[in-house]
């Protein structure tokens, strides 16, 4: 008797599911972003992201030293220190066990393992709102291509189910990779954040050469959208904002090109992960008005 063969789930680790998004593609969306990120932006709003496992967010001032995540705590992570707790972070794996006992919610699980069928599940939750409105699903991060065999079974299911699908990159991955994943996008929502190879550098932890080259590939036979956040005193002053809006319409076509303000509110998360953080101030509304301006008429 033949064995009979039995299909194996593709298993991700996400860290959010966005239902009723409406700025990441057109109409009303679900977005589900994923772990695990090649850049390191400075000024990233999900640091979070970054990682490809699970993480404990930590707010120290919400514990009380109770010890109940210390018991919980199987490879010693979590340990008291000075009338307070601290976390090795090279021990932690993320399982969440010490969040499920503490009872203060000083700790919170970003991310967690999933299959595609739970996703599609979630996702498919919303179809009538997809349909209505011309939305559909995107996949965020995070960078999705970092789970490339993930990120491609969700869009080949969403296709699947007639969904419109669109993909949220930073573009700093091969291209063999990228074109698996176009096969089955509708739209790129692709971000360009400085033209200087070094400052880029710098900043974010690789270089965007192999961006630029992605970005004038996609935009020879995809949609696009390009997405440009502006960081203060790195990329946002009117020439540097020029420069990128003239390599855009040169080198990438007639696309939409969307500014992003700077917005503070993820600073918080960088000390629940242990991490420095830069702390910049927003700029002002009527200065992003003017920057806009300038993407419209140029």
């Amino acid at each position: 008797m033949k064995k009979r063969e039995t299909r194996k789930e593709m298993n991700g680790v996400i860290f959010n599911i966005q239902r009723y998004s409406i700025h990441d593609g057109p109409g009303i969306r679900t977005t589900v972003f994923l772990k695990g990120c090649p850049l390191t932006c400075f000024w990233c709003q999900n640091p979070e992201s970054q990682a490809l496992k699970p993480e404990i967010l930590f707010d120290k001032g919400r514990c009380t030293s109770c010890g109940q995540c210390v018991t919980a705590c199987s490879c010693g992570a979590n340990s008291p220190r000075d009338q307070d707790i601290r976390i090795d972070r090279n021990k932690c794996t993320g399982c969440g066990k010490c969040v499920e006992v503490c009872r203060n919610e000083a700790r919170k699980l970003a991310g967690r393992y999933t299959t595609v069928d739970e996703v599609i599940e979630e996702v498919l939750r919303d179809r009538m709102f997809y349909e209505n409105s011309g939305g559909g699903v995107t996949l965020s991060g995070g960078e999705p291509s970092m789970q490339a065999d993930f990120a491609l079974e969700l869009l080949r299911r969403c296709k699947k189910e007639g969904l419109h699908t669109a993909l949220d990159t930073c573009g700093c991955t091969l291209w063999e990779t990228m074109q698996r994943l176009l096969e089955v996008t509708d739209l790129v929502l692709y971000d360009v954040k400085c033209l200087d190879t070094a400052k880029h550098n710098k900043a974010t932890g690789q270089s965007n050469e192999l961006i630029i080259e992605n970005a004038k590939k996609i935009a020879r036979f995809k949609e696009m959208w390009i997405r440009v956040p502006l960081v203060p005193d790195f990329n946002d002053s009117e020439e540097e904002v020029r420069a990128m809006l003239a390599f855009i319409k040169k080198e990438l076509g007639p696309v939409q090109i969307d500014l992003h303000r700077y917005n503070p509110l993820g600073e918080e998360k960088y000390d629940r992960l242990n991490k420095s953080c830069i702390h910049l101030d927003p700029q002002s509304e009527e200065y992003i008005e003017n920057l806009s301006k300038i993407a419209v008429t140029e």
